[in-house]
């Protein structure tokens, strides 16, 4: 039984099964593969958003020149991040809204998250893919504090109570 016990902790971690979190993690592992090899640009989905601002902001943050320059593509790759997973739920049935976390308690968590990726210079995305891949010391301090924060956070969540 013993030799069965970490099988059992893996069919808890991944209740779906381990398949679509390998597909996913390939999938994400070859798209930020193909847009470094391409043009060179580390491919954060921050970073790619604030990209898309340049459009509708006059803010001088979102309308550097790499940014204008190369917005049209990185918009698209930021529509195909929603769409992609819009689609995979929808196909997958599991509709699009997976979740019993209010609203307002996702809108306040994704706030924190974009003041997050400011502070830390970047995002799960960049730093998490990207940056470890290529042992960049800042992305893995960052990554290392991202993991450090978020494991602390569900702690004191769960230690006070609260669900969804």
């Amino acid at each position: 039984m013993s030799d069965l016990t970490p099988l059992l902790a893996l069919g808890e971690l991944f209740p779906r099964g381990v398949v679509p979190y390998l597909l996913g993690g390939l999938l994400i592992g070859l798209g930020t593969a193909i847009i470094y090899l391409a043009t060179g640009i580390i491919a954060g989905a921050s970073t790619f958003l604030e990209s898309a601002l340049s459009y509708v902001s006059d803010v001088s943050r979102f309308n550097r020149h790499t940014y204008v320059r190369s917005r049209g593509w990185r918009v698209v790759f930021t529509a195909g991040i929603v769409s992609g997973a819009a689609v995979y739920a929808i196909a997958s049935q599991d509709g699009i809204w997976t979740t019993d976390v209010q609203w307002w308690r996702l809108l306040g968590g994704g706030f924190l998250v974009g003041v997050g990726t400011r502070l830390g210079k970047g995002c799960t995305s960049g730093h998490g893919v990207c940056g470890v891949g290529s042992l960049s010391k800042t992305s893995l301090v960052n990554v290392a504090t991202f993991l450090a924060v978020a494991i602390g956070t569900a702690q004191l969540v769960q230690a006070m109570g609260v669900v969804p």
